[in-house]
């Protein structure tokens, strides 16, 4: 299609929260929920090299579980509560803040590789003679 540097460069968050294409801003970035398409609809990006892996589900394990495992432990110590208690104040708490974030912080992740050009560490070869390992011999 065309080249990158014909686009212009999009903010990573305002592109991804959203679920738009890193490159163009238009097309769409998810097919459903969290699967991603396998290109822009709008301008062609390849979104083979996006790999958020893990990254949503640990932000959302340490600011939306955490916080939500403490509400009902605080429910238990402080109120001795049974179980329906439970089942219908932490349950939909923890609910609504798990779920709803995976998805503009999986979209922030992709887009954000893309407009760092992030990809997977390689080691690279010296090419230049250094000190031999032999004395200078």
């Amino acid at each position: 299609m065309s080249e990158d540097r014909d686009w212009p460069a999009l903010s990573p968050i305002s592109t991804g929260i959203r679920g738009r294409c890193p490159r163009c801003g238009k097309g769409h970035l998810f097919r459903g929920f969290l699967k991603l398409r396998k290109s822009c609809e709008v301008c062609g990006l390849d979104y083979s090299f996006a790999d958020p892996a893990d990254g949503p589900a640990f932000f959302v394990i340490c600011f939306a579980c955490v916080p939500s495992a403490i509400l009902a432990v605080w429910i238990e110590v402080e109120y001795q509560a049974p179980y329906w208690v439970h089942l219908f104040t932490t349950l939909p708490f923890l609910l609504a803040t798990c779920i709803p974030p995976l998805r503009p912080l999986k979209g922030w992740l992709v887009a954000s590789q893309y407009f760092y050009k992030a990809e997977e560490g390689h080691l690279a070869k010296s090419t230049a003679k250094g000190p031999s390992l032999n004395g200078g011999v």
